[in-house]
């Protein structure tokens, strides 16, 4: 009957008119009998939405006065027709049935999984697997760990559970077994830590394990007392856990090569059992790839397996990576979740299906003339308001709101920080006054913006606005706290639309109905195809969504250039090892430091074992390490003795302890030794600079506010100034002629070094003096989510310079230096150390209460909650009193907090109680 109707069906209308046993979390839909029926095959544009439900017949003046979405409508009928009947079939070939085969169940014996692990999966969501998980999983050797493993499956295709289940199955059958799994990014770090420790919840090690066999292994006939331990180990982290302290460590890439360098220094390697790198692509990273590369290639080089498994969504030469780490290799292009693809150009929606046809038509498309071959399947109404005359912004806004009329969630991709704001504030205003949102989701909106105004960094003015009316942005100037409360009421269906920077795809998990990129430029640059996948990829999740679309806006001028990139082919993945990057020499510079490569044959078994190995002729290469190995020894970091053994000096050691790059210790070395001759000690500013990151700050110096804030130091901060190798006169030539300094000779890149420190020491003065991070934000005009992220980066750095003075020697300055380590964690002077331990109470917060009577644990922790509330409230930036009801439910959340830091405070005041009843024993 529906099928003899003519009229457009988009692929959210086509989902309405069926029913699925998975429902969306993100938004409720109407239910189905409430709409009428030739509603189903129409487009959900916002004429018809408002049409459609008796709640809005009633349009004010106010939304009249507002701007208005565009109007989406069909171009033909007869291509989506076809197109929806290929949706149902999809659809239905996806659904997976335990029952009819039983090796999609976890449970099954093959898997030997405890059952309290296949409890916890299953009340986590995952009650069965994939066919092409199975089949990967049950690879000769991968289950046992006898056998290395590389694989790649599209965003969303159930890549990382293959590598839980080999994680989780190796550490609960051998208890003396580790695992690490490394991530990019601090984002993807925190999310899987929370995850698994779900997942391995009253998990116990050993329990009813099972051989492959199905039989008893008779090693772990006994149950183990200990439960699966995860910590995570990233900048920043507060974790003071040791190797031995952990089952599963979840890593960044710098702290997992950490990690492994001191297992093997200590002897403890051979409690590795397998180590997992996520987003295996990352070895093209020119600044961090190398060291995923080196990390694998010691691991190689063990007499002890430990088993690699490796894996991406973005793989094109899976066979060289599988042969470089002599693994097992799986490939997939299954997608649990059909996705439609579109592009969208000067207000027309065109379908990707068909790519070549569409790049050969690409040049036609670019001319003012009809085209024949190619026709749009939907036209978007050009846009009578000023703020929507771009065509590309009033595409992007007219279908965010379909979306999020529909209930649907959008996630909506910008090259900027600015752009997202501007999009997000153009969405919200769009959004239609009457949408229908229940009193349960605008509920959950103010609570989120309680949440949002509890933060010390207070209430972000565009983000209050646009959060109401169920929009919200995320990009990297924001703080975590504030992204972590953006996705979550993403993530719960609070709000619809979150426009997010392209920077940031492969590091947040936000999936969506429908994903919208808003041009295909970062800056200038057009985007890559891996991170073109990315974004596309986040459409449409099991169990969140039936089906997915990615729209690609772009401008005219990029036509031919998007048409080119949707045609691209991946990159191949090659190695970061190469001379132009410098990353042979660190490798070599840690396999001899950590001894584990010390004479020729040894660094050549080592060199074999990289993937550069795979790829370079072997006479270049061999060339390359011995002139590396030869500046290796001119820099004083390496020595060759007469025997032919390569020793790491005391230098060396102190440069991989701080997992420093060669270059970057031999400038801190020589920093540090200027330091030692004549360091600063009436002032704090010499110690900040030496806190402060050599590179990779991502600062850029504003030269006017460089020279006020030189200006207001004190003599002890002038002559720290000169030390260091300033020059008033050079920052006061700069804040006049708005330029930048020169980086092409070292001699210049030295000096920017030591600039570019400097100034972002003044921001680190500033957060451990008690400065509020939003105050520091708007005294040096930059996002408070940089300033965080400095005082993070900062924080791992100066843990770092402790261990180069220990590696060193210089037991003086390190003892002045770790003394400053805990107030730059706290954000605090000294006498705020101990109140800076309770969770919430930071920086200025922990002045508030100090200066109201709570100087220690001990006061807080014999305090009541609600005498800590007027306290909490004090320590709030400067905000607008609220209504009755929303000052209420304000300060409800500031009791809760409040309980939560007396309860924390009892614990560490015990805790504290113990240790000295223990030391007066």
């Amino acid at each position: 009957m529906a099928q003899n109707r003519v009229g457009y069906a988009t692929s959210i209308s086509i989902v309405q008119q069926q029913k699925y046993s998975v429902h969306p979390v993100n938004g409720l839909k109407r239910a189905y009998e409430q709409k009428e029926p030739d509603s189903i095959f129409k487009p959900i544009s916002n004429s018809n939405f408002v049409q459609n439900s008796p709640k809005r017949h009633r349009i004010d003046a106010l939304r009249r006065n507002r701007v208005e979405a565009s109007r989406i409508h069909d171009a033909t009928n007869d291509h989506q027709t076809i197109h929806s009947e290929h949706n149902r079939r999809q659809l239905t070939d996806s659904v997976l049935d335990p029952y009819q085969n039983p090796l999609l169940s976890l449970s099954h014996p093959c898997y030997s999984l405890p059952e309290a692990l296949v409890e916890n999966f299953a009340s986590l969501g995952i009650t069965s697997i994939y066919p092409w998980q199975s089949s990967c999983l049950l690879g000769r050797g991968l289950l046992g760990g006898e056998k290395n493993l590389v694989y790649t499956a599209p965003t969303g295709g159930g890549k990382s559970l293959v590598a839980e289940v080999l994680v989780l199955k190796r550490v609960i059958e051998d208890p003396t077994k580790k695992a690490i799994l490394v991530l990019p990014y601090v984002a993807l770090v925190q999310e899987k830590l929370k995850w698994l420790r779900k997942v391995v919840e009253g998990v116990r090690k050993c329990v009813g394990s099972l051989g492959q066999s199905g039989s008893q292994h008779p090693k772990w006939r006994k149950p183990h007392d200990s439960l699966v331990r995860v910590m995570g180990f990233f900048a920043g982290s507060q974790t003071r856990a040791a190797w031995t302290d952990v089952d599963i460590a979840v890593c960044t890439i710098e702290k997992a090569n950490a990690l492994v360098n001191t297992a093997i220094e200590e002897c403890t390697i051979n409690d590795l059992g397998i180590v997992v790198l996520d987003e295996l692509h990352m070895i093209n990273d020119d600044h961090r790839g190398y060291l995923m590369e080196l990390m694998a290639s010691k691991l190689l080089v063990l007499e002890n397996h430990v088993q690699i498994v490796g894996m991406s969504a973005t793989l094109t030469n899976v066979q060289v990576l599988a042969r470089w780490l002599n693994a097992k290799y799986y490939s997939t292009k299954y997608v649990p979740v059909p996705i439609e693809e579109y592009l969208v150009y000067d207000c027309s929606i065109y379908p990707v299906s068909k790519s070549s046809a569409f790049l050969k038509s690409a040049s036609q498309l670019k001319s003012v003339q009809p085209l024949s071959s190619i026709c749009p399947t939907r036209v978007i109404q050009t846009s009578e308001h000023n703020e929507l005359k771009n065509p590309v912004s009033n595409a992007v806004v007219a279908l965010a709101i379909e979306t999020a009329n529909a209930g649907y969630g959008a996630l909506i991709f910008c090259s900027g920080r600015q752009g997202c704001q501007s999009i997000a504030s153009l969405v919200s205003e769009a959004m239609p006054g009457d949408l229908a949102v229940d009193n349960n989701v605008l509920d959950r909106r103010k609570d989120a913006i309680n949440e949002l105004r509890s933060l010390p960094a207070g209430l972000d003015e565009v983000l209050g606005k646009t959060f109401i009316r169920g929009v919200a942005f995320h990009h990297a100037g924001l703080t975590v706290e504030e992204r972590d409360i953006v996705a979550d009421a993403y993530d719960k269906g609070t709000i619809n639309v979150i426009v997010a920077t392209c920077s940031l795809a492969a590091g947040i998990n936000l999936p969506a109905r429908r994903v919208i990129l808003h041009g295909a430029r970062m800056g200038r640059d057009l985007i890559g195809p891996a991170l073109l996948r990315q974004m596309r990829g986040r459409a449409g999740r099991k169990g969140k969504d039936e089906i997915g679309e990615s729209y690609l806006c772009c401008q005219r001028a990029d036509l031919e250039e998007v048409a080119q990139l949707i045609e691209a082919e991946l990159p191949l993945v090659e190695s970061s090892l190469t001379p132009e990057k410098r990353g042979i020499k660190r490798a070599l510079l840690e396999v001899i430091t950590v001894k584990l490569a010390t004479h020729m044959a040894a660094i050549q078994e080592y060199v074999q074992r990289t993937l550069l190995y795979q790829t370079m002729e072997k006479a270049q290469l061999n060339g390359m390490v011995t002139a590396t190995l030869e500046e290796l020894i001119d820099s004083g970091l390496v020595t060759l003795d007469r025997l032919g053994s390569y020793e790491a000096t005391q230098l060396s050691q102190a440069t991989v302890a701080s997992y420093l790059t060669p270059e970057d210790g031999i400038f801190l070395y020589g920093e540090l030794r200027r330091a030692l001759r004549a360091f600063v000690m009436d002032g704090e500013m010499h110690i900040f600079y030496t806190f402060t990151p050599i590179n990779n700050l991502g600062i850029d110096i504003k030269w006017p506010i460089f020279r006020r804030e030189m200006e207001g130091l004190d003599e002890s901060g002038l002559r720290v100034l000169e030390f260091v190798g300033v020059n008033p006169g050079l920052v006061n030539r700069m804040a006049n002629s708005a330029r930048q300094l020169p980086e092409t000779k070292p001699e210049e890149t030295r000096t920017a070094k030591v600039y570019r420190r400097f100034y972002a020491a003044l921001q680190l003065r500033d957060l451990c003096n008690e400065i509020p991070i939003h105050v520091v934000a708007r005294k040096f005009d930059v996002p408070r989510g940089f300033v965080q992220t400095l005082a993070q980066i900062c924080e791992g750095f100066a843990a770092g310079m402790v261990n180069f003075c220990d590696k060193m020697g210089w037991g003086m300055l390190k003892a002045a230096l770790e003394h400053m380590v805990d107030r730059l964690k706290a954000g605090a002077r000294a006498d705020l150390l101990e109140l800076a331990k309770i969770p919430f109470v930071k920086s200025r917060t922990a002045r508030v209460f100090w200066e109201n009577g709570f100087r220690g644990l001990r006061t807080v922790a014999e305090a009541e909650a609600t005498d800590l509330v007027p306290i909490l409230v004090l320590a709030q930036p400067k905000k607008l009193r609220l209504d009755g009801d929303e000052e209420a439910k304000y300060h409800q959340k500031l009791l809760l907090k409040a309980e939560i830091i007396v309860g924390a405070a009892n614990r560490l005041w015990a805790r504290q109680q113990q240790v000295e009843i223990e030391e007066d024993i």
